[in-house]
């Protein structure tokens, strides 16, 4: 973890831990000794890919600075049923706390990678990739992108300010001429800055690729007009995108028509937690 990582990351943890304890875990608080000790291992319950295990040992040095912690996994790892993921030893009042909030960013991170991966096993052997889109959770797009990667997935732009991307709202405010609008991000935006141009019509495409698009987004276009998309722009544009109705039955058919890059925001937006529980 970087120092600008850590940073986001423990500002993340701090409002978890603050949204859950508030003025304080009173359960634990009136059951439990301060200076109590106790060990604890947190297991898995399904198979999948781990990820957030960094971030939950942080959830449990927040509340105990002294805590250690046994682990032979690190993100990436396939997880089984009952699989130890890690095991922790320090103060019980601290594990108690912790326990919720560092379960919950593991199993959720966890299943984002899970799906993630399944995307990635989905087209296998195509040469297209699986990228991910800003259907995220307000303030969480940084872990969720994390755990995109970690499923073996590529990061589309994080935000509205890493990429041009002209997309059907902008040319209806624009009065839709896709010729003027690639002319005025080209002119606006950094050298090195790709401009992607969405297209729904094979007409559309035609015209983004003579106007000088770098990328091509080929939205919710069935998959003879996804061909012959391919068919206009292939080599004359860096790459080709397709995104809208994406789910594992039909990744395969679109990856196959040639496109680069396949976008899904159901791997974000989606994506079933991977359970675990902790158990002392």
């Amino acid at each position: 973890m970087n120092a600008l990582w850590t940073v986001q990351v423990d500002d993340l943890i701090e409002r978890a831990l603050r949204e859950d304890i508030g003025n304080g875990d009173i359960t634990t608080q009136a059951l439990i000794p301060p200076e109590a000790r106790s060990e604890g291992a947190i297991l898995a319950q399904a198979e999948g890919v781990l990820c957030g295990l960094e971030i939950a040992k942080r959830v449990f040095q927040r509340l105990d600075s002294e805590v250690r912690f046994a682990s032979a996994l690190r993100d990436g790892d396939r997880l089984e049923p009952d699989l130890p993921v890690l095991q922790i030893l320090g103060k019980a009042r601290a594990l108690l706390t912790g326990e919720r909030t560092a379960l919950n960013f593991l199993q959720y991170l966890s299943g984002i990678a899970t799906l993630t991966h399944q995307f990635v096993r989905a087209v296998e052997g195509t040469g297209t990739q699986i990228v991910d889109t800003r259907k995220t959770t307000p303030t969480l797009r940084l872990l969720e992108k994390y755990a995109v990667s970690v499923g073996g997935g590529r990061n589309h732009r994080f935000g509205l300010y890493d990429g041009i991307l002209i997309k059907d709202n902008h040319l209806l405010a624009l009065g839709g001429d896709i010729r003027e609008a690639v002319r005025q991000a080209r002119a606006f935006g950094h050298h090195l800055l790709a401009v992607e141009v969405e297209c729904t019509t094979l007409e559309m495409v035609e015209i983004a690729v003579e106007a000088g698009a770098d990328v091509i987004l080929l939205d919710n276009m069935p998959l003879e007009t996804l061909r012959q998309a391919v068919q206009i722009a292939k080599g004359r544009v860096k790459a080709i995108e397709a995104s809208g109705g994406v789910n594992l039955q039909t990744v395969r058919a679109i990856a196959e028509t040639g496109v680069d890059y396949i976008s899904v925001g159901a791997i974000t937006h989606s994506a079933p937690i991977l359970p675990m529980h902790l158990e002392f």
